[in-house]
């Protein structure tokens, strides 16, 4: 059946477009034998609560729970409680706590893998805030994750980037942390694209400087490291830092822009992966991964070429607002009744860049029902214009 939609240019005018066919991607799969494959996924708001940029967040815990059962299904291990849960933009640590909770039961009861993000974000970056400060809530979250059962991911911090001087301030209290972590963690350096506030991150506005800073902390550390993710948007400086990390530490792709490259890999080594895409395009992820295993690397490669335009287009500039393309496609694709957000962020992109996000998404075969999706689809433009 044809499936056809009116939609809005950024020229003003509108266009119809014909949608392809439903997803042809399977609904489960194993996880990978080749590779590490975090998805970090997003939260499900209760549209029902009040839930604005001055308003705590209000999860829909069943529909938030099911979505990780689906990206469990199809291999991934979970990255919790992330930017791409609206971490720092509308979920707060108090929120964070009891979403780390029941992921983690769930990941328990059904054997799934999960990691989860412990940052300081129950401090509020001001010029009084210490590094003691910093490292006592590092410490608070770190200890919380752990006593959950639950491996971490140790995330950037925007007050110890407000308050460091030096970059031996973010080897001292990253060293204190991992001094302290009873399993290895898998540390987080998230470019200030994603997040402003971590500009000049390790103490270094020059990346080249701050990388080597980042690979001090890992070489003293490294029994206590399982890996970095890297979110910098920058492949070249993705594959430096990879071939200089120590022997067992893995490089981890944060890359939403030159994933497929990265993970594949050359013959000096790959990354793994802990991606915010990977919560859009699962499905097409999984079997990419699943033909990267078999050594089919033309359909690997066949596979995710179609998703990047996708990607580029969800985390285009502002970047940090990628999580609405997100929530959007997960809307699209019958995972949510709604397309609201914690903090009102469905708002924080334009309705012609969600009518673009819609035409990727279909040409990447990741519309598992196109006419669900047209529908929907024709819900949001009629509330945003005049057809």
């Amino acid at each position: 059946m044809t499936h056809q939609i009116l939609l809005p240019r950024a020229d003003g005018t509108c266009v119809p477009y014909i949608l392809g066919q439903a997803s042809p991607f399977p609904s489960s799969a194993h996880p990978s034998r080749s590779r590490m494959a975090y998805a970090a996924a997003h939260v499900v708001c209760d549209p029902l609560v009040e839930s604005g940029s001055a308003s705590p967040a209000h999860l829909d815990w069943e529909a938030t729970l099911v979505y990780r059962h689906y990206l469990w299904s199809l291999g991934f291990s979970v990255a919790e409680a992330m930017d791409t849960a609206q971490r720092g933009m509308g979920l707060d640590w108090e929120m964070s706590k009891e979403l780390i909770r029941q992921s983690v039961a769930e990941a328990q009861a059904s054997g799934a893998g999960i990691a989860c993000g412990a940052g300081t974000d129950q401090l509020a970056p001001s010029a009084h805030v210490t590094l003691a400060d910093v490292q006592a809530a590092y410490e608070e979250q770190c200890s919380f994750i752990e006593g959950e059962g639950s491996r971490i991911i140790l995330m950037a911090s925007r007050a110890l980037a407000a308050c460091a001087k030096t970059p031996d301030d973010y080897l001292q209290v990253y060293g204190r942390i991992l001094t302290q972590v009873a399993q290895p963690v898998i540390l987080h350096w998230l470019g200030d694209m994603f997040d402003p506030a971590l500009a000049g991150y390790w103490g270094k506005r020059d990346l080249d400087a701050a990388m080597e800073v980042c690979l001090s902390l890992i070489e003293r550390h490294a029994a206590k490291i399982d890996g970095i993710k890297m979110s910098l948007l920058d492949a070249s400086r993705e594959i430096t830092m990879r071939r200089r990390l120590p022997e067992g530490v893995r490089m981890y792709t944060g890359d939403d822009f030159n994933y497929p490259d990265l993970i594949r890999g050359d013959d000096q080594g790959f990354s793994h992966a802990l991606l915010g895409i990977f919560d859009a395009i699962a499905p097409a992820a999984a079997a990419a991964l699943q033909a990267l295993d078999a050594g089919d690397i033309a359909h690997y490669e066949a596979i995710l070429a179609a998703t990047v335009p996708l990607s580029r287009h969800i985390f285009q500039t502002p970047t940090y607002c990628y999580k609405t393309g997100v929530v959007f496609l997960a809307y699209l694709n019958g995972h949510q009744s709604h397309f609201r957000m914690v903090a009102g962020q469905e708002s924080a992109r334009s309705v012609v860049h969600l009518a673009e996000l819609f035409v990727l998404a279909d040409k990447a075969g990741l519309l598992r029902d196109p006419e669900l999706a047209a529908e929907r689809m024709r819900r949001v433009l009629a509330v945003a214009v005049y057809f």
